[in-house]
C-alpha cells in the first residue's frame, strides 16, 4: 500500500482566533498529520488536545536549537506540543499515530522550525487508550493571527 496524505479539513484564518478545532474525525486511517503554518500575537508554542482532555495526561520529550546551541527538556503538561509559534512565519508538523487504536496510548512526534532559525522536535504521549475523534489546536498564550493555516489529513502508512 502507498502511502499518502487525505485532506479531511483545512481552516484558513480570516480573523485571529484562540483555537481552531477539528471534530468528527473519521476513524478510518492508521494515523493523523496536522501541518499548522503561520504566526501568533505572541511568543509561545503551538499545543493540541484530543477529545477535550485538559488534564495533566500529556508527557513530552523535547528537543531544540539554533545551529549553533541546543537543549532539551521533558515533563508532563495539559497539553501536547507541536512547534514555537512567533510573530514570524512558523510551521510545525505533528504525526499522531494509531489514533483510532483503543489497545494503546497515543504517541505524538511533531517538529517544527520558525523564522527565528529555532528548530525543535518533540516526542508526545497522550495517556489515554480511546479513540481520537476530536483535536483542539492552540497557541499556548495569544492567538493566532489572520491568514494562519492549519490542516488535518489521514494518513495509511505501512
Amino acid at each position: 500500500m502507498t502511502t499518502a496524505w487525505v485532506p479531511l479539513a483545512t481552516t484558513t484564518l480570516g480573523a485571529s482566533a484562540s483555537s481552531v478545532t477539528f471534530s468528527s474525525i473519521p476513524s478510518g486511517y492508521r494515523d493523523l498529520i496536522l501541518v499548522v503554518a503561520g504566526t501568533g500575537s505572541s511568543s509561545g508554542s503551538i499545543r493540541i488536545q484530543m477529545n477535550n482532555d485538559t488534564g495533566s495526561n500529556y508527557t513530552y520529550v523535547d528537543a531544540f536549537g539554533n545551529g549553533s546551541s541546543a537543549a532539551s527538556s521533558s515533563g508532563t503538561l495539559t497539553s501536547a506540543i507541536v512547534a514555537d509559534l512567533y510573530a514570524t512565519e512558523s510551521n510545525g508538523i505533528a504525526h499522531i499515530m494509531d489514533y483510532s487504536a483503543t489497545y494503546n496510548q497515543k504517541t505524538i512526534l511533531a517538529r517544527g522550525n520558525a523564522a527565528s532559525g529555532i528548530a525543535r522536535m518533540v516526542a508526545n504521549r497522550w495517556a489515554n487508550t480511546s479513540a481520537v475523534t476530536e483535536i483542539d489546536v492552540f497557541p499556548s498564550s495569544g492567538n493566532f493571527n489572520s491568514g494562519s493555516t492549519i490542516s488535518l489529513y489521514g494518513s495509511n502508512r505501512l
